[in-house]
């Protein structure tokens, strides 16, 4: 038999070389996808059926041909685990989609093995437990229940009027996409949801906003929600400015009217309101000795402002004046029932006064005059325990200094020298 001999199939060849005394076995020859490949048999039948077979592959495309045996193994045992891997979680991966993913991810990991990777990732996260947003909201609801109630004389951590209204606004959120569990929640379910607010008030979507912020961080430390979810990145939850609405005060007339229709400590509290410019909210937690304790200033104690932050109000001449009948209370509170009723009593000495109830307007009416009295924001910052950027914006230009002296120089008429005591009514 001459050598070499040549095996077709189709346009697919191979080639058997004998015997020689450097190469005492039969080779078979042919190249595959460009790269010459060869093997060794002992007998030449044992090379004639792995040429045969080497044609026929060749010819109909495949390129296993061009494998080593090692690699061949390789490639054989990693089909199995995909295979395995298919059969656990009915994902389908071919082995030319593993290597590329590995491969790119080993690329970045500048040494550090795969395993190492994801232990690291896994150890950072959190599993994000299903958690329907209805039910969500009132265990967050729940949750916060106890800061709105006061131990031990304590002011409470939370206002309670505040954390009903936050109640109001995240039911409303829930209430909207009932169906959704918090990790479902998208920047979309946001944008819907502040869309659907158009008729309230700027200000009021902003409360909303503000609301649904501390629920997500709520949510995510309970791992309701992942703590990269990026909602608050959504388009409905940027901010808005709210236009300022107008500052509504009372004239020293008015001022005058209600101090000398005002009865019982109804009176004082009108002063110091007027006088002081202390919230209401601060008022109704004022005890007689935070008014006395300190020569000539009234102490807004850290627990009753609503800053959390001590500051000492200067009581002028006309407040001394007009809580001088009141010096025989020192102890106790200066509004002993709920601020319903408070509301209840200036509402009707409103009426009586004829003077039409503005909202909020004795501590305005003191920022505006004190502010054009004294042309000192930080003053008046400090007095009303405010921002004197929120004094200067809000209150420049409001009042003359003339209208402010008079404001300041309001004193009793004989008709209101004397204190009529007021009837407790719960």
């Amino acid at each position: 038999m001459k050598f070499p001999v040549t095996i077709k199939h189709r346009k697919a060849e191979a080639k058997i070389y004998g015997k020689t005394e450097s190469y005492p076995f039969y080779r078979v020859t042919s190249y595959v996808s460009g790269k010459r490949v060869m093997s060794h048999f002992a007998t030449y039948s044992d090379a004639k059926a792995k040429a045969d077979k080497l044609v026929r592959e060749i010819a109909d495309g495949s390129q296993a041909a061009a494998l080593t045996a090692n690699q061949s193994r390789d490639a054989l045992a990693a089909l199995e685990r995909l295979e395995s891997f298919r059969r656990t979680t009915g994902k389908q991966v071919s082995l030319l989609a593993a290597v590329s993913e590995y491969v790119e991810a080993a690329s970045k990991l500048n040494g550090h093995t795969m395993g190492e990777a994801i232990e690291r990732y896994l150890s950072t996260i959190a599993s994000v437990k299903h958690k329907y947003l209805g039910e969500a909201v009132e265990e967050f609801i729940r949750t916060d229940e106890p800061r709105t109630r006061a131990t031990d004389g304590q002011r409470a951590q939370l206002s309670a009027k505040y954390a009903y209204n936050r109640a109001i606004q995240l039911r409303r959120f829930a209430e909207a996409f009932p169906n959704t569990a918090v990790c479902d929640v998208a920047k979309q379910h946001l944008d819907m949801f502040l869309e659907s607010l158009g008729d309230f008030s700027a200000k009021s979507r902003n409360h909303h906003r503000a609301a649904i912020r501390q629920f997500l961080s709520w949510s995510v430390r309970k791992d309701y929600l992942a703590a990269t979810h990026r909602l608050n990145e959504a388009d409905g939850m940027r901010p808005e400015h709210a236009n300022t609405a107008e500052v509504s005060f009372y004239t020293p007339k008015e001022l005058r009217a209600l101090l000398e229709t005002a009865e019982g400590v109804m009176r004082a509290m009108v002063a110091i309101g007027a006088f002081a410019g202390l919230r209401t909210a601060e008022l109704l937690r004022m005890d007689w000795a935070d008014v006395w304790r300190i020569a000539s200033h009234i102490e807004v104690t850290s627990g009753k402002s609503k800053t959390r932050q001590r500051r000492l109000v200067e009581i002028c001449p006309a407040l001394a004046v007009w809580l001088e009948p009141f010096r025989s209370l020192t102890t106790g509170k200066l509004w002993e029932f709920h601020e319903i009723t408070f509301q209840q009593y200036f509402r009707d000495l409103c009426e009586q006064a004829k003077v039409k109830r503005k909202q909020n307007a004795l501590r305005h009416a003191f920022c505006s005059y004190h502010f054009a009295l004294h042309a000192n924001e930080n003053l008046t910052a400090a007095q009303a325990g405010n921002a004197p950027p929120m004094i200067h914006a809000h209150y420049k230009g409001l009042a003359t200094k003339a209208e402010a002296e008079k404001w300041f120089g309001i004193m009793p008429s004989s008709s209101a020298a004397n204190v009529i005591r007021m009837a407790a009514t719960p």
